[in-house]
C-alpha cells in the first residue's frame, strides 16, 4: 500500500474538490504513465512514475466520485433514470436505466473528459490538449477544448463513424486519422504532443476520468432511491471498454454493497478475460456492431479497481446488442447505439447472474447516424411485447 500525500495539485476549482494527488512539479503530458497499483479498503491506489523518475501517486475511492460531481456540477447533464413498464416485464425485473445517450456529446465520456481538462493549470492548457478515441472521447475531449478555450488534436481510426467525425470537427478540434487499432492512434498522439508538447488526455486510464465516469453511476443510485422511497438497486449492468466507466461504477456502487457486472461484445472480451486470469490479457478485438467496446486490453488502473471489485462479467454477441437496440426504440422511445445496448441486452435476455428484483443498466451513448440506425432497426427485431397482467 502506497501512502499518498495531501493535494498539491493547481486544479481550476476549488483544490479540496479534487483528486487526491501528489504530483512532481516536471511533468511531460499532464496525465503521468504508469506504474505501480494497489487496492485497499476501497481505495485505488495509482503510483504513475515519469521519465525523469519523478511520480505521481493518486488514490481513489467513492468520495473522490462525489468530488467530481461537485466540480461538473452544472457541467454536466443530470441524466434521466428511465423506468418503463414495457421493459420490466420483458426482463422479468424493475429495471432502470441510465440514459447518459442524452448527456452532452451524447456519452457519458463528456463527464471524464469535462473533468480532466477541467483539472488541468492554465500553463498546461496553454500547451493544448491530445486525444486517441474511436468516437464518443474525441467528442468529449472536443468538447472540453471548446468549453475551456484550448486547441485540441484528436487521433481517430480511419474507419471512424462519419458522425462522430463530423461532431469532433464542428466543435473545432483538428482530427488526424490513424490506422485501424487503438496502439495506431495512441503512437500518433503521441507524435503529436513531442512535436507539440500538448498534454495528452488518455481515453479511460486516468483517475480523473475514472473519477468523472463514476458520477453517472453516483446519480443513477440516488435517483432510484429518491424514486422507491430510499430503495437500492440489487445489481448494476455496465458496458466495458477500455474500464473507465465500470471502474469509477465500482468506486461507487461497492460502496453501496451494490453487485457490479461487466458487460463486453463476446468478441472482445478483455476484461472477461483478464478477470479470469487475474492480470490484464490482451485479445485481437474481432467483429462486433459495438464499436466503443472494442479495446485490446483494459486500463491498468481501471483493472486494479475492478478486479477485486466485480460480481462478474457478462459477454453479448450481436444479435443480443441489436435487439435490445431494437427494443429501446419500440418501447422507450430512446435511441442508443449498440454499445450503448450491450448492458440493458443481458437484463432483457434474462440473462442476469442471481436472482436480482431492481436492475440498474447503464446506456453508455446514443452517436450512430440515420442510415445506421436505419440499417441495424432493419436487421434487429425488438422483444416481443408481453402481454400485461393485472
Amino acid at each position: 500500500m502506497v501512502d499518498a500525500q495531501r493535494d498539491r495539485h493547481r486544479p481550476a476549482a476549488d483544490s479540496g474538490d479534487d483528486v487526491r494527488a501528489s504530483h512532481a512539479e516536471s511533468r511531460e503530458d499532464g496525465v503521468g504513465h504508469p506504474g505501480g497499483l494497489d487496492v485497499h479498503d476501497g481505495l485505488a491506489v495509482f503510483v504513475a512514475h515519469e521519465p525523469a523518475g519523478c511520480y505521481h501517486t493518486f488514490v481513489l475511492g467513492a468520495d473522490d466520485v462525489r468530488k467530481a460531481a461537485r466540480f461538473l456540477d452544472g457541467q454536466v447533464v443530470r441524466t434521466p433514470a428511465l423506468h418503463v413498464d414495457v421493459l420490466d416485464r420483458i426482463a422479468g425485473v424493475e429495471l432502470w436505466l441510465k440514459a447518459e445517450n442524452l448527456q452532452h456529446i451524447g456519452a457519458f465520456k463528456a463527464r471524464g473528459a469535462l473533468h480532466c481538462v477541467g483539472r488541468l493549470c492554465e500553463e498546461e492548457r496553454r500547451r493544448g490538449i491530445i486525444t486517441y478515441s474511436s468516437g464518443n472521447h474525441a467528442q468529449a475531449v472536443a468538447l472540453a477544448a471548446l468549453r475551456y478555450g484550448v486547441r485540441a488534436d484528436i487521433a481517430m481510426p480511419e474507419d471512424a463513424p462519419v458522425v462522430k467525425v463530423e461532431a469532433v470537427r464542428a466543435m473545432g478540434a483538428e482530427v488526424v486519422f490513424a490506422g485501424l487499432t487503438s496502439d495506431d492512434r495512441k503512437a500518433v498522439a503521441h507524435e503529436i504532443q513531442a512535436r507539440t508538447g500538448g498534454v495528452i488526455i488518455p481515453p479511460f486510464d486516468h483517475p480523473h476520468i475514472v473519477a468523472g465516469a463514476g458520477t453517472a453511476t453516483l446519480e443513477l443510485i440516488e435517483q432510484v432511491a429518491a424514486a422507491t422511497d430510499g430503495g437500492a438497486l440489487d445489481a448494476l449492468l455496465v458496458p466495458v471498454g477500455g474500464g473507465g466507466l465500470i471502474a469509477g461504477a465500482c468506486l461507487v456502487a461497492s460502496e453501496a454493497g451494490i453487485p457490479v457486472y461487466a458487460v463486453e461484445p463476446a468478441t472482445c472480451d478483455a476484461m472477461a478475460r483478464s478477470i479470469e486470469a487475474r492480470e490484464r490479457v490482451a485479445v485481437q478485438p474481432g467483429p462486433t456492431i459495438a464499436d466503443g467496446l472494442k479495446p485490446v486490453m483494459v486500463g491498468e488502473l481501471n483493472f486494479a479497481i475492478a478486479k477485486d471489485s466485480l460480481a462478474g462479467c457478462v459477454r453479448v454477441d450481436d444479435e443480443a446488442m441489436g435487439r435490445a437496440l431494437a427494443s429501446l426504440v419500440a418501447y422507450a422511445k430512446v435511441v442508443v447505439e449498440p454499445s450503448g445496448a450491450a448492458a440493458v441486452s443481458v437484463a432483457l435476455d434474462g440473462r442476469l447472474p442471481g436472482s436480482p428484483k431492481r436492475v440498474g443498466a447503464i446506456l453508455s451513448g446514443g452517436n450512430l447516424g440515420l442510415d445506421r440506425l436505419a440499417a441495424l432497426l432493419s436487421s434487429h427485431a425488438p422483444h416481443a411485447r408481453p402481454t400485461a397482467t393485472a
